[in-house]
C-alpha cells in the first residue's frame, strides 16, 4: 500500500482490522460462506482488510459482491428500481433519478483533504486535521448501513495493463451508484489480483448513504485521504459526489503523476478524441474545458472517439505522448444537448438501442426525459427533482422552475456512441496524441483557435483558462479561473503541478512535436459588434476548428504569427469550412472573431499574473511569457489601437525586438 503521510490509517483504526486473519474471522462471523469466499477471491490482502473494515464500521444487515457477471449487473439494475433511487421511463433500458435540492452539484463548501500537519494542500482547496476527520467518519458513518446491503464492486480506472491503470473498489449502499460505476467503469472482479499485483496500490472508495432525506443531507461530507488511497463519501447521492471512482480517484491519479512520476506522466481533467485527415490518417486530440463548456460536445465530433471527461497521459517509449481514459461512459450534462449540435449522442437518448440513466430532468406522462435546449417546444406538465411541474410552476422567489436543472445529466456506455473506436480505447498502449487543446467559456476575448509558439507556451495556455460559472459546482457564481480546468481536483500546491506540466510536456524524452493550443468557440455577437444575439458562430463550427489543427499537426497549413501565439489564415479556414460542413465562412465573420481586442487581452494576462502571485513557488517562466505576451500586445495597440485585426496582425513580427 502507498502511504505518503504518518497519520492514522482512519478505516482501519474505525473498523479495528488489521490482518487478513481478523478480516477472515469477520467474515465468519458476519457472512455467509459464499459471500465471504467471493471476498477472499479477491486474494490481496490490502483490499480484503478495507473491505473488512468497511463492513465493521458500517455494520449492513447483508453484503452483496459484485463479480461483474451479467447476473449481477441485473440484479444491480433491479435493485435501484426496487429500492426507489431509479424508476423506469419510455425506452427500455431508459431509467431517471432524481437528487435532492441540496444535492445537485459538487459540494465545494464539504469536500475536504484529510491533512497531517506537514502536509501541503492546495490553497483553492479545503483541508480537515485527520484528528477532526476521524471522528467525523466515526460518528456519522458507524452503523450508516444499518438494515441496509452493502455492495462491493472491483473496477479499473483505465485498460488493464496500461502503464497508468489503477484497480479501484468501490464500496456503497446505494444501487444506483453501483449502477452509475457499471456503466462508467470496467468490472475486473476477475482480475482484480493481477492488476493490483502489477500497479501495488489500490484506491478504495466507501459510500454510506444511508436514509438520506433534506435533514441527513445537512451531514453530507466528502473526505479524500491522499496519502492512503482512500476516500470517504457520506449522507449524499449525486454522483458528482458519491461516485468517488471519479473525481475523488482523479484527485489520486494526479498525486500520483505529480509527487511520484513527475515528468513522465499527467492526470487530465481532458476528453480523447481522433480526427480522420488526408488520406484516411488518424490523428489524436486531448482536450480539457472545465465542466459545462463544451467537452463533450468537442470530443463527440471526431471520428474516433474515445472519452469525453478524463485523460491518464504518459511518454510512451517511442517518444510519443500516450493516453487512454479511465472510464468506459460517460457522465455528461444534457443542458442544450439537441439534434441540430449532437446528433450522435442525440440518437443513444431518443432511440431504443442503449441503456440510460438520467438525472435531474423532466419527465413528461409519456415517460419522456426532457430538458432545457432539447429543441422540442415545453411539455404541458410532468415532473422533475422538485415534484410536478408546469409551465407556471415558480419558486419561493416567484422564479420559474425550469424543467431541468442546470447540472442534469445522462449516463450511458461510450460503446452506444456511433464513433466510438473501442479497439483504440481498450488498447493499454493508449493512443498517440499530437494536439492538446485548451478551453474555457470566453465570451469576449480569445479567438476560437490559437496555437502556442512553444510548449512551455503551450503550458501557459492552459494555466490560464478562465470560464463562467456553471452549475457543476453548488454556489459558483461569476467568471471563474480555472487553471488546467483541472484546478479543482489538484491536491497539493498549483505551482508543483504547472512544474510537473512544463516538465512534462519540455522533456528530451518527447520525439514528437504536439501542437498545444487554445480554443473558445463562446464569443458573442454582442462582444464583437455584430447583430442579435447569441454565439458569433455555431457549435457545429468545432470541428473546423479541431481540422486546422490537424492539419497544423502535419504541417499542412500556415499561420499568422501573434504575441500569444499563431491564428489561421482566412484561406485555409474557407477551404476546410466548406469542404467538412458546408458552409460559407466569410471574411467579415473571420475578422470579428480573430481580431484581438488588446485591452481585454491585457487585462486577462494582468489578473492572471496577480493570482499566480499568491501562489508560492510558481516558475519564474510562467511571468515571463506573460510579460512578452504583454509587451507585443501593448505594441500592437500602440501602433493599430484597441482594436486589431489579422490582417494588421501580420506586421507583429517587425514590431518584435530582435
Amino acid at each position: 500500500m502507498i502511504t505518503t503521510g504518518s497519520g492514522a490509517d482512519i478505516l482501519q483504526q474505525v473498523g479495528g482490522i488489521g490482518s487478513l486473519d481478523a478480516a477472515k474471522k469477520l467474515f465468519a462471523r458476519m457472512l455467509s460462506g459464499n459471500i465471504a469466499q467471493r471476498l477472499l477471491s479477491l486474494a490481496n490482502e490490502e483490499a480484503i482488510c478495507r473491505i473488512a473494515n468497511a463492513i465493521s464500521l458500517c455494520e449492513p444487515a447483508e453484503v452483496f459482491v459484485h463479480s461483474g457477471s451479467l447476473d449481477d449487473m441485473q440484479y444491480v439494475r433491479e435493485m435501484a428500481i426496487r429500492g426507489g433511487e431509479e424508476f423506469p421511463l419510455s425506452l427500455p433500458g431508459h431509467t431517471c433519478h432524481f437528487d435532492l435540492p441540496e444535492d445537485q452539484g459538487r459540494m465545494i463548501d464539504r469536500t475536504f483533504y484529510i491533512a497531517d500537519d506537514s502536509e501541503e494542500v492546495s490553497r483553492l482547496a479545503k483541508s480537515l486535521p485527520r484528528t477532526e476527520a476521524l471522528a467525523f467518519v466515526e460518528a456519522e458513518m458507524r452503523g450508516i448501513m444499518r438494515g441496509r446491503t452493502m455492495i462491493v464492486g472491483a473496477y479499473t480506472r483505465g485498460p488493464s495493463g496500461a502503464q497508468a491503470a489503477v484497480p479501484a473498489l468501490e464500496i456503497s449502499d446505494s444501487f444506483y451508484v453501483i449502477h452509475s460505476a457499471d456503466i462508467l467503469y470496467a468490472n475486473i472482479f476477475s482480475q482484480f489480483a493481477a492488476e493490483c499485483a502489477r500497479v501495488g496500490f489500490v484506491f478504495t472508495n466507501l459510500h454510506g448513504m444511508g436514509r438520506l432525506n433534506r435533514e441527513t443531507v445537512a451531514n453530507a461530507r466528502i473526505f479524500m485521504d491522499r496519502s492512503r488511497l482512500t476516500t470517504y463519501s457520506i449522507r449524499c447521492s449525486y454522483a458528482g459526489n458519491s461516485l468517488m471512482l471519479k473525481k475523488g480517484n482523479h484527485r489520486f491519479a494526479i498525486d500520483i503523476a505529480t509527487r511520484r512520476r513527475r515528468g513522465r506522466e499527467l492526470s487530465e481533467h481532458m476528453f480523447i478524441t481522433g480526427l480522420t485527415g488526408p488520406s484516411g490518417r488518424k490523428t489524436f486530440v486531448a482536450g480539457a474545458a472545465p465542466s459545462g463548456c463544451g467537452k463533450t460536445t468537442t470530443a463527440m465530433v471526431g471520428s474516433d472517439f474515445i472519452g469525453d471527461d478524463l485523460a491518464q497521459l504518459w511518454i510512451g517509449t517511442d517518444g510519443s505522448v500516450r493516453a487512454v481514459n479511465p472510464e468506459v461512459g460517460i457522465f455528461g450534462i444534457v443542458q442544450d444537448v439537441n439534434w441540430n449540435g449532437d446528433p450522435i449522442l442525440m440518437r443513444c437518448l431518443r432511440e431504443e438501442r442503449t441503456e440510460v440513466i438520467w438525472s435531474n430532468v423532466l419527465v413528461d406522462d409519456s415517460g419522456t426525459p426532457r430538458w432545457v435546449g432539447d429543441g422540442d417546444a415545453l411539455p404541458s406538465h410532468g415532473r422533475n427533482w422538485l415534484g410536478e411541474w408546469n409551465p407556471r410552476s415558480v419558486d419561493s422567489a416567484g422564479a420559474a422552475i425550469p424543467i431541468s436543472h442546470p447540472n442534469a445529466r445522462i449516463t450511458l456506455r461510450s460503446s452506444a456512441i456511433d464513433n466510438y473506436n473501442r479497439e483504440a480505447a481498450v488498447d493499454p498502449d493508449g493512443v498517440p496524441i499530437r494536439v492538446i487543446t485548451y478551453s474555457g467559456r470566453d465570451s469576449d476575448t480569445m479567438p476560437p483557435v490559437w496555437v502556442a509558439k512553444s510548449a512551455a507556451e503551450g503550458v501557459v495556455i492552459g494555466a490560464s483558462i478562465l470560464s463562467a460559472a456553471t452549475a457543476t459546482e453548488m454556489g459558483a457564481r461569476g467568471v471563474k479561473r480555472q487553471p488546467w480546468a483541472n484546478a479543482a481536483f489538484i491536491p497539493g500546491p498549483l505551482a508543483e503541478y504547472m512544474k510537473a506540466q512544463f516538465e512534462f510536456f519540455d522533456s528530451s524524452e518527447l520525439k514528437e512535436r504536439l501542437v498545444i493550443c487554445g480554443l473558445n468557440y463562446f464569443l458573442t455577437k454582442e462582444a464583437r459588434g455584430a447583430e442579435g444575439s447569441g454565439l458569433l458562430g455555431e457549435k457545429r463550427d468545432v470541428i473546423v476548428w479541431l481540422s486546422w489543427l490537424e492539419r497544423r499537426a502535419h504541417d499542412e497549413v500556415t499561420a499568422i504569427e501573434t504575441p500569444i501565439g499563431f491564428i489561421p489564415e482566412h484561406a485555409d479556414l474557407r477551404e476546410l469550412f466548406r469542404d467538412i460542413i458546408d458552409k460559407e465562412y466569410g471574411e467579415e465573420l473571420y475578422i470579428r472573431q480573430f481580431s484581438f481586442y488588446a485591452d481585454n487581452m491585457i487585462s486577462r494576462i494582468d489578473m492572471q499574473a496577480d493570482a499566480y502571485r499568491k501562489e508560492a513557488g510558481v516558475p519564474p517562466l510562467l511571468f515571463e511569457i506573460y510579460s512578452r505576451q504583454r509587451e507585443g500586445l501593448l505594441r500592437l495597440k500602440e501602433r493599430f489601437g484597441p482594436i486589431i485585426a489579422p490582417e494588421q496582425l501580420r506586421s507583429y513580427a517587425s514590431l518584435t525586438p530582435t
